[in-house]
């Protein structure tokens, strides 16, 4: 059974995505085109790649995830560095470690840029705050100069998963052509930062292109959705940082959340996360196995229910409402 891929965002919680996609696999389903946001987009370049769910276990056995948050020498200043390094910087972590990694998971299978992919395959989400837009990569770095072809997936990846204040922005310079007469040096300049911060969940990244073919040859779109976010949890705010941080999980948790209501639900794979945060780097062994169980039950659940043609009536029944709501 072939399907398009949407994996949402999540920090550590992506361990639960792997779970689902073992289950995905045992079903006999292969992967078309793929997208995802933040640490979604991890798993998807990575699938992408080529690596099958049995590899990315083993990769999450072998890789501690507090190798991603290098402390540098700001950070040995007492109550104050990390708060210097997030004004120096805008972020507490460098985010270079995780951006080194990927790129040398996807080196071992050969692939480095977008071009050596097959058309379409992957497509990550980042946000451009200092202009306010969703960014789709590759496709969409093409208006700041780059070459999307050219772009490294590793990079990407890096955009999309710099949540804001925890790790550095990916900086951008706007190319001669783009930039307005009269401009600052600082206004050439573009942070991009987790696509989260605009879309968590894209799970309409691929509906455009299934509207326009026949019932028959549709391939399906399933979201994997990380669920299990404590509504109505306080959360301490002791200062700046820690209100950004709130404010940031709020938006994560719930502009999406009612994007998925709208879709019926009928292509959501939801994944309980065990009350794990996106940020428990330090997360032991024990509740990552957990979280890959938990998704590898809700995986199970969903394709022993799944009809291919009962996914079709669904989704027309979704276009037909859509068109509805649409001014003409």
């Amino acid at each position: 059974m072939l399907v398009n891929a949407v994996f949402e965002g999540g920090g550590v919680k992506a361990v639960a995505l792997v779970g689902a996609v073992k289950a995905a696999e045992e079903y006999g389903v292969r992967f078309h085109h793929i997208a995802g946001t933040s640490s979604g987009a991890i798993v998807s370049a990575l699938l992408a790649a080529g690596y099958s769910a049995d590899e990315l276990i083993k990769l999450i056995r072998e890789t501690p995830f507090t190798d991603f948050l290098p402390r540098s020498w700001l950070h040995r200043i007492p109550a104050v560095g990390p708060a210097i390094r997030l004004m120096i910087k805008k972020g507490m972590y460098s985010g270079q470690k995780l951006e080194h990694w990927i790129e040398k998971k996807l080196a071992q299978k050969g692939i480095r840029t977008f071009n050596q992919l097959p058309p379409g395959k992957l497509r990550i989400i980042a946000s451009d705050i200092s202009q306010g837009r969703l960014l789709v990569l590759p496709d969409g770095i093409a208006s700041y100069g780059i070459d999307p072809a050219k772009l490294s997936i590793a990079r990407a990846v890096r955009m999309s998963t710099s949540i804001p204040y925890f790790f550095d922005p990916v900086v951008l310079r706007k190319p001669p052509r783009t930039r307005r007469k009269g401009e600052s040096f600082a206004e050439q300049f573009i942070y991009v930062v987790d696509g989260g911060l605009l879309s968590n969940f894209p799970l309409w990244i691929f509906d455009e292109e299934n509207e326009k073919i026949p019932d028959d040859e549709q391939i399906p779109t399933l979201g994997f959705h990380l669920i299990g976010k404590k509504r109505g949890e306080p959360r301490v705010i002791r200062g700046p940082l820690t209100m950004f941080q709130a404010l940031f999980a709020t938006m994560m948790e719930a502009h999406d959340e009612r994007y998925i209501e709208e879709q019926y639900r009928f292509r959501t794979i939801k994944i309980p996360t065990l009350g794990v945060k996106a940020t428990d780097f330090d997360i032991k062994p024990e509740k990552s196995k957990e979280l890959f169980e938990s998704g590898y039950r809700a995986a199970c659940a969903y394709f022993q229910k799944w009809s291919h043609q009962d996914y079709v009536a669904c989704f027309n029944q979704f276009i037909r409402d859509k068109s509805k709501q649409t001014p003409a």
